[in-house]
């Protein structure tokens, strides 16, 4: 009796953690890639592989979007990242808190290696392991708006021609702005093999809208 009182108690107990996850977390960096370099199938592509990681993680209550901007063309505005992500609060998979705000997210936050966690709550490889993998999609500059040039890899439509903005998830490295999350400096081109050739796998960030 009393060991079955307490595998129920067990079982509650999971069940609770669960359930306080999925209310909770708002903010993941991918663990992985679709794998065709920065070629997402646009921001409707990364915004589903956003909310099929948070899906797999017991998240996929709320409404996932991808920190991406996207350039203006012939028939659509710019799309600018900070715009589509929501109001925040945003906490990692561990319940701590990234940023409070929007202003705060571009501001001064709490990114970092250690709280930049994946869906399932794995830290991500930075400089100085083996393989490099911090750099991170964005196509955003630092106020989190889109650029005026396109730096978006053809609006994440490209594995080839292009390049895209990407920030260094462990605030460390090269470029213009080798301490920023979202921001720090182009890649050599769009295809899986240019983006690890610079410190990145294709990876980026998923915020929770709602």
């Amino acid at each position: 009796m009393i060991n079955t009182y307490a595998r129920y108690t067990s079982l509650a107990a999971l069940l609770l953690a669960s359930l306080t996850y999925a209310a909770d977390v708002g903010f993941f960096i991918t663990s992985a890639g679709p794998g065709k370099g920065a070629d997402l199938g646009g921001l409707v592509g990364a915004d589903a592989y956003c909310q099929k990681l948070a899906d797999t993680a017991g998240a996929g209550n709320r409404t996932w979007r991808a920190y991406l901007s996207t350039s203006a063309t012939d028939d659509s505005l710019a799309v600018n990242a900070r715009d589509r992500i929501g109001d925040g609060p945003w906490y990692n998979v561990e319940g701590v808190m990234v940023a409070g705000d929007v202003e705060t997210l571009h501001g001064d936050n709490n990114l970092a290696k250690q709280t930049v966690l994946t869906e399932g709550g794995v830290m991500v490889n930075g400089r100085g392991d083996s393989p490099n993998r911090h750099d991170i999609l964005t196509g955003s500059n630092l106020d989190g708006n889109a650029p005026d040039a396109d730096r978006t890899c053809g609006n994440w439509t490209s594995s080839s021609d292009g390049t895209a903005l990407v920030g260094h998830h462990d605030r460390t490295g090269g470029g213009p702005n080798p301490t920023s999350w979202n921001s720090a400096h182009g890649t050599r081109g769009c295809s899986q093999a240019n983006l690890q050739s610079t410190g990145g796998d294709g990876l980026f960030y998923c915020f929770a809208a709602d």
